[in-house]
């Protein structure tokens, strides 16, 4: 299974190559890319189970590349913390439980939603200052990872993406600079690593897009004008979350890497009726949404069949029998109806809920990689859960019985 992401990123606008549109062949690209989608904490932590997978497969020490998105990179983020010295290539990251999944499960735990969105408008009144809820969100992520941008290990290499609002292209945080084609790029000086997630993560209408004009310098001007109207649009420069741009943080890595590995925890389409003008309204967005999510995944898969990309694709939605009928993992009626339906918010995760999410991301990132790019793996056989009293059926159903429920006030 293989994919691609659609749109140009040149900075020349009207000159195209075909490497620029279609990417390098295959063959030719070097590096190993993960990318890794939103999905708020259920993304994280069906990302965390995959990531315990391709450590113990002896993968993740190989990895050249992560991009991610929202939910993947608070993730992201914790990794860069905690997976210190980086194992080498081949080797597996030791005491994985005890020094990543544990403190992530915890972090998990809590409900970091709630109070951000509130303390812009309790006392002190902070009603017209929206960067308010984003310092505070970003309090939150301090805690995974306390460092500045420019401080990420120089490989592999971190990127964590969010939605430029002005030119509707990806905004990039790397370790030697910010910004995107269109706005141009800078030295990302003294941003932190939690105002990167942040902005990955201010997913709409939950949290408005961060201000981020005064804290970047763009060097590389891009397409921005010069002049006063430049000081104008950098003043107003504003990141949302990067998924509304691409939700499994594809952009950064399909072109020019060799093999490419994909996550996708995002929010699966639901039925629903329109049953006013305001859900209505709501619902086009979703639509035209999830089919450009629909577009891509399509499109990626096409492009593993067909060999001009290599790599493969797991869904928090996929089964572990359309890989492999015999191998181990959650039923169908677990994965679709329960796990698939789980919340995608910043909300407080349950113990329970926390290791089968993390799960069922090892169980498919294992298949997956056996499946289609045996040759990655170190270890050939299925791996043991990590989780293995969660493993029954009923226990799961049991567990995550009202797990699809957002609650208002969150959960504490």
């Amino acid at each position: 299974m293989q994919m691609n992401t659609s749109d140009l990123e040149s900075p020349n606008e009207t000159i195209y190559s075909r490497q620029a549109i279609f990417g390098a062949p295959a063959g030719v690209r070097p590096g190993l890319a993960l990318a890794l989608s939103g999905g708020g904490f259920r993304a994280s932590l069906f990302h965390l189970g995959a990531l315990r997978c391709l450590n113990e497969h002896g993968i993740l020490s190989r990895i050249s590349t992560i991009s991610s998105v929202s939910g993947g990179s608070i993730l992201a983020a914790h990794i860069a913390e905690k997976v210190d010295p980086w194992p080498e290539p081949g080797n597996a990251y030791p005491r994985w439980e005890e020094s990543v999944s544990r403190p992530f499960r915890e972090f998990t735990g809590r409900n970091i939603r709630t109070w951000p969105i509130l303390r812009r408008y309790l006392p002190p009144w902070n009603v017209f200052r929206s960067n308010i809820q984003a310092s505070a969100l970003a309090a939150h992520y301090a805690k995974l990872n306390p460092k500045n941008v420019s401080q990420l290990p120089a490989a592999p290499r971190f990127i964590f993406c969010a939605t430029h609002m002005i030119f509707g292209v990806n905004w990039v945080f790397e370790r030697e600079r910010v910004g995107d084609y269109e706005a141009g790029y800078g030295d990302p000086g003294v941003i932190t690593i939690a105002e990167a997630v942040t902005a990955s993560s201010s997913f709409p209408p939950v949290f408005p897009p961060v201000r981020i004009g005064t804290r970047v310098r763009l060097t590389k001007t891009g397409r921005l004008p010069r002049g006063r109207q430049r000081d104008h649009y950098l003043k107003h420069l504003s990141l949302t979350d990067g998924g509304v741009y691409d939700n499994m943080g594809l952009e950064p890595v399909w072109r020019n890497h060799g093999v490419v590995l994909v996550s996708d925890g995002g929010a699966i389409f639901r039925f629903q009726l329109d049953k006013s003008p305001l859900r209505r309204l709501v619902r086009y967005s979703s639509i035209l949404g999830d089919q450009a999510g629909r577009l891509r995944r399509r499109w990626l898969i096409s492009k593993f069949n067909d060999g001009s990309l290599h790599g493969t694709f797991w869904s928090i939605s996929s089964l572990v029998s359309n890989y492999d009928a015999g191998a181990e993992g959650y039923g169908t009626e677990v994965t679709k109806e329960f796990i698939a339906r789980i919340r995608t918010d910043l909300d407080a995760f349950s113990e329970l809920e926390a290791k089968i999410l993390e799960n069922h991301g090892f169980f498919l990132a294992d298949v997956a990689i056996r499946t289609h790019v045996p040759w990655l793996a170190n270890v050939t056989r299925p791996l043991a859960p990590p989780h293995p009293e969660l493993m029954s059926d009923n226990r799961a159903k049991s567990a995550l019985g009202r797990s699809s429920i957002r609650r208002w006030i969150g959960r504490f």
